[in-house]
């Protein structure tokens, strides 16, 4: 089963390369996703995770890509700086780098746990999306670093919202007809 998700993870990569070859920004598309996607296949292939259900993994893992997101969208359209390049006005701060470093945080919440190599891969893949960003002209550092801190921040207000709909609760009680049952859960 692990090697099944290694495969797939490299095929995701391989997508990302080959996009490269048909547009200038395309691997930065596929790879400012690729930290999400490899969320999503390693709870697929049930790696343990930090999310207990599909459910809940869905609900983290929206609000921090709609959080950051929405921050993002809503900074550009007020902003409205001028990319290097010229192109157009969006360039502060970088979606990109947004989305990426809010996968590769959640890739780190999710199965941190595991290996600290899980968390490097996702934060240096994210890396990467930034850092080509800059190199391809299409934003300054400072709007990567942005995209980055609120991509992040994004996913942690999204953490925190899930844990509060989803909390469990540590005492349970259940009545029947002839007898009360107390658990509690630590």
């Amino acid at each position: 089963m692990k090697r099944i998700c290694l495969y797939l993870i490299i095929c995701l990569l391989a997508l990302g390369v080959s996009a490269q070859q048909r547009h200038s920004d395309a691997i930065d598309d596929v790879l400012e996703h690729t930290p999400m996607a490899s969320v999503l296949i390693l709870k697929a292939c049930g790696l343990d995770s930090r999310s207990e259900s599909w459910e809940q993994l869905g609900f983290s893992a929206g609000m921090s890509y709609a959080i950051a997101g929405g921050t993002t969208l809503i900074l550009k359209h007020i902003v409205r700086k001028e990319r290097p390049d010229h192109s157009d006005n969006y360039s502060f701060p970088s979606g990109h780098a947004t989305f990426a470093f809010a996968g590769a945080h959640t890739l780190h919440k999710e199965f941190g746990h595991h290996s600290p190599w899980v968390s490097i891969a996702g934060y240096g893949v994210a890396t990467f999306v930034a850092v080509d960003r800059v190199a391809k002209n299409r934003h300054r550092w400072y709007d990567v670093t942005t995209g980055a801190a609120i991509g992040i921040i994004g996913t942690e207000l999204g953490y925190y919202l899930s844990d509060k709909v989803f909390k469990t609760n540590k005492l349970n009680v259940a009545v029947a007809p002839n007898r009360l049952d107390v658990a509690i859960r630590l």
